[in-house]
């Protein structure tokens, strides 16, 4: 960072004070520099535009620098900042340096600050400043990618469903709660019969344009609490949750179905006819607990049958 680019303020009730330290750092090119008479005015500064180094008096009326320290750290931490502070004092000894750096100050200075050192303390605490920045950047876009990578390995990038790793998530939760409750779980999985030619004949950009309609169709069939991931190029996974297991209906596997079969799907190629197959698996909580990968298996046996049976469609 430059001089130039560095932003800088003096606070120190003493006008003549903070007029000198002003020049001192003008003369070695530090030319964002503004001035405060209180620390209360440094901190509505700090707020309209931060700081990349304060520079304030240990002793001053209404907040001293040692209070002023507590306010722009807790500043700093609210914000993910990170701003070096330097003290100007009158007292020498041992015990104020210690004093000055429990409090969370960077370094310290006795009045009157010989004009070099200044120059060449702020010049350090810059460097801190910006290197407390530049790791808190970098810590924050870790966090970022920790986030997006945890979305990405439970969604499908395509559709925004969820992808198979959250069906089964969902599922061995469900069949828990069902389990315990005597409730009742629905796993159906659901394919297209013609997509495998559709994508033969126009490409995958169409068959990714169908899938993502796909997805709409069957968010539209279910309820809100039920549950719909993408398994595959061609599959979808339906978990529906029942409080009680006679609440199940087959009419709620029709519906999806007559979603599918109802109309075309509108492509970049022109609107075209699909017709789906399901395969259901039905697991009542009064029954021995089942595995979720079992469950799975046993829709998709149900499947097969399914595509067995072009007249069916469903296999229950």
């Amino acid at each position: 960072m430059s001089n130039t680019d560095l932003s800088i303020i003096i606070v120190d009730d003493l006008q003549f004070s903070r007029i000198v330290v002003k020049t001192a750092l003008k003369k070695v090119g530090y030319n964002g520099v503004r001035m405060a008479d209180s620390a209360t005015e440094a901190l509505a500064m700090i707020e309209q535009k931060r700081a990349d180094v304060v520079l304030a008096d240990w002793m001053m009326p209404e907040m001293d620098g040692l209070e002023l320290t507590e306010h722009i750290r807790q500043r700093d931490e609210e914000n993910g900042t990170y701003t070096a502070i330097i003290l100007f004092t009158a007292h020498d000894g041992v015990e104020y340096l210690v004093k000055a750096f429990e409090h969370g100050v960077d370094d310290y200075l006795c009045k009157p600050p010989n004009p070099q050192e200044l120059a060449a303390r702020v010049n350090a605490a810059a460097r801190v400043a910006s290197l407390q920045n530049d790791l808190l950047e970098t810590s924050r876009q870790l966090e970022k990618t920790i986030r997006n990578l945890k979305k990405m390995a439970l969604i499908d990038e395509l559709t925004g469903a969820g992808n198979q790793s959250f069906l089964m998530k969902n599922l061995n939760s469900h069949l828990l709660e069902a389990s315990t409750r005597r409730g009742g779980v629905c796993m159906a999985v659901v394919e297209l019969r013609e997509l495998e030619s559709i994508t033969a004949a126009h490409g995958s950009f169409v068959a990714d344009e169908i899938m993502i309609s796909q997805h709409r169709r069957l968010r539209r069939a279910v309820r809100p609490t039920d549950v719909v991931a993408r398994m595959d190029d061609n599959c979808f996974g339906i978990i529906m949750h029942h409080t009680k297991f006679k609440d199940y209906k087959p009419s709620s596997i029709e519906r999806i179905l007559s979603m599918i079969n109802h109309r075309p799907y509108k492509t970049s190629a022109g609107n075209l006819s699909l017709t789906g197959n399901i395969g259901v698996q039905y697991y009542r909580g009064d029954e021995p607990k089942i595995a979720e990968f079992e469950m799975l298996r046993q829709a998709e046996i149900k499947l097969e049958q399914a595509r067995r049976d072009p007249a069916a469609s469903i296999a229950y």
